[in-house]
């Protein structure tokens, strides 16, 4: 039955990214119970998940938007409804290309944030593709500051890119705090959807964070990824200095 208003929580991780261990079934668990009507699956360089669970979803009246937080040259951007892997770390001109050459949208992922810097497209490199993109976060789930959300909603006023409220969730508990709600979930209606949305977003979980530093920790040692490891431990070595 159609629906008059949806939920649709965008940017949200699963286990296929490196600092996520959310499931499936918690993931169904948490939609169900926040009234989630449609999930916008953003992996850190992964689709896998999101074409895996897209069906399962899909059944039980949730729809899924395959989408991929990709990491280029220049930092993070997200292709939504991607219907196959884009590979890391080209420029970020070529990464926008290949989201068009799938007949994806482009969105640009936290366009500030002090504590994710070397993860984060300039206003620079923003400006310069402006055109070529079409949503660009106001504000981030993960946002640790207010500061950070209002200096987000500034960039997206000033490069005149359609706002957009991304959950960044990599956690059950993050589900269903930060999402947009829309009349209708055609692709083809959805930039027009968006500019008209009302946006639900509330403040970081800081919990969040530690969680995710736990949970990549424990994926590179199961992993046996011994020099990556050795890396942070380095890294920490240095600060505590």
């Amino acid at each position: 039955m159609k629906k008059e208003k949806y939920k649709v929580e965008f940017h949200v991780h699963t286990s296929a990214s490196h600092d996520s261990i959310l499931t499936k079934y918690f993931l169904f668990l948490m939609c169900k119970l926040r009234k989630i009507d449609c999930l916008a699956i953003a992996d850190h360089n992964e689709v896998k998940n999101a074409l895996k669970y897209k069906d399962f979803f899909e059944k039980k009246g949730i729809h899924i938007i395959v989408g991929e937080e990709i990491l280029t040259k220049e930092g993070e951007i997200i292709g939504l409804f991607l219907n196959k892997k884009i590979e890391p770390y080209l420029s970020l001109e070529e990464t926008i290309k290949r989201i068009r050459g799938q007949e994806g949208l482009v969105y640009v992922p936290h366009p500030y944030d002090g504590k994710r810097s070397k993860t984060v497209l300039n206003k620079k490199s923003i400006e310069k593709n402006k055109k070529n993109i079409d949503f660009i976060e106001c504000h981030n789930g993960r946002n640790v500051k207010k500061e950070y959300s209002e200096m987000q909603n500034e960039i997206a006023k000033e490069v005149g890119i359609t706002k957009i409220i991304g959950s960044d969730a990599h956690t059950f508990y993050e589900i269903g705090r930060n999402y947009c709600i829309v009349n209708s979930l055609e692709k083809d209606k959805l930039k027009d959807e968006i500019k008209n949305a009302s946006f639900i977003k509330k403040d970081c979980i800081k919990f969040a964070h530690l969680n995710t530093k736990f949970v990549r920790l424990y994926k590179i040692i199961k992993g046996g990824k011994w020099d990556e490891l050795s890396r942070i431990i380095n890294k920490k070595l240095k600060r505590n200095k």
